[in-house]
């Protein structure tokens, strides 16, 4: 594999992974354009790296002409934009009841409708402004909150929910042969400054939840008592590796294919492919953490196990005059129209 020259575009690149993953590229000899509400946050690295590699641009995700002009300008800067990381974001936490609505809305301006205008308008750049099949690639950062929800997190993990169901739509309405790919990341707890501080608003409790037994107050304490397990650094080289894999490059930044379980990973990735089988395909969802593997892997096992346990009312409703295993087979499977569907089977 070649070494990376790409052209990231990050949004949310103040703080977190998002901070992280920015001073990984740079120091990878990458180009970013790293955009953020503060671009004051970037004076250090600004301060290090010219302006051939680094484009810091103010932006506000929730604004769609502003992500337009955000997207433009590192086109005009670098001449092209090769991966997105869309990464803005902020914690929400309280009841569902607690939660004023200018809150719950606002949460869905940023993480549902902001990463949207940036794959609508990055679609295009991709398509059109890039060299013909080049393409690019998407990632969209979610939560293993955005799989299981939980109590306090209502609102935050309705807007990962329907991030993570456009983002599926998304890239089967990519053609093939515009080489556009991307992945669900599904962080559990980083040590990113998520949890807590300017980028998190907790709401105080409902009158009606406060019993130390309610769920709500028990995840409460819980999430301010224990310790957070990610490293955003580690996390910003997970992404890369990702990218790297996804587009047949390999990146020479120190632990980027180096530490716990990468090279056994890489070489199971070797071995299933072939020694040419890169780039790969990216997987649907990615979880970070070992925390957001087990949930996500928990809430997988009990959505099969009920859909199991009470198929027979799924059935029941099927019309007396149609076969309901036969249905399938032919207009699903059989359509054409359900690509994993006839993978898996």
């Amino acid at each position: 594999m070649s070494s990376p020259n790409r052209v990231w575009f990050i949004t949310g690149s103040s703080s977190g992974l998002g901070k992280a993953l920015t001073e990984l590229l740079l120091a990878n000899g990458e180009r970013v354009v790293a955009t953020c509400r503060n671009t004051a946050a970037h004076d250090n690295i600004v301060a290090r790296y010219s302006a051939d590699q680094l484009l810091p641009y103010k932006l506000d995700v929730t604004k769609e002409a502003d992500v337009k002009a955000a997207l433009a300008a590192g086109v005009e800067r670098f001449g092209r934009i090769d991966v997105v990381v869309n990464n803005a974001g902020i914690g929400l936490f309280g009841e569902m009841e607690a939660v004023p609505e200018e809150d719950a809305r606002y949460i869905m301006e940023l993480h549902y409708w902001g990463p949207v205008h940036v794959m609508k308008e990055v679609a295009r750049i991709f398509r059109e402004v890039n060299p013909a099949g080049e393409g690019g690639r998407i990632f969209n950062i979610s939560t293993v909150g955005g799989y299981r929800a939980n109590p306090t997190l209502s609102y935050y993990s309705a807007s990962k929910f329907a991030l993570e169901g456009s983002t599926q739509a998304f890239l089967q309405e990519m053609h093939p042969s515009w080489n556009i790919k991307g992945c669900i990341i599904e962080p559990g707890g980083f040590r990113s400054g998520w949890a807590a501080g300017p980028n998190t608003k907790v709401i105080p409790p409902h009158p009606a939840y406060t019993d130390p037994t309610n769920a709500a107050s028990l995840f409460r304490k819980f999430h301010g008592d224990i310790p957070l397990l990610g490293d955003a650094t580690k996390m910003g080289k997970a992404v890369i590796r990702l990218a790297d894999l996804s587009m047949g490059v390999r990146s020479p930044l120190t632990g980027v294919w180096a530490g716990e379980g990468v090279e056994k990973g890489v070489e199971e990735q070797r071995e299933r492919f072939g020694s040419g089988g890169l780039p790969v395909e990216l997987p649907l969802r990615v979880q970070l953490g070992s925390e957001s593997l087990f949930l996500v892997t928990m809430q997988a096992r009990n959505t099969i196990e009920d859909s199991a346990k009470w198929a027979w009312v799924s059935h029941s409703t099927n019309a007396d005059d149609m076969d309901g295993q036969g249905y399938v087979k032919q207009y699903l499977v059989g359509s054409g129209a359900f690509q994993d569907v006839n993978e898996a089977v």
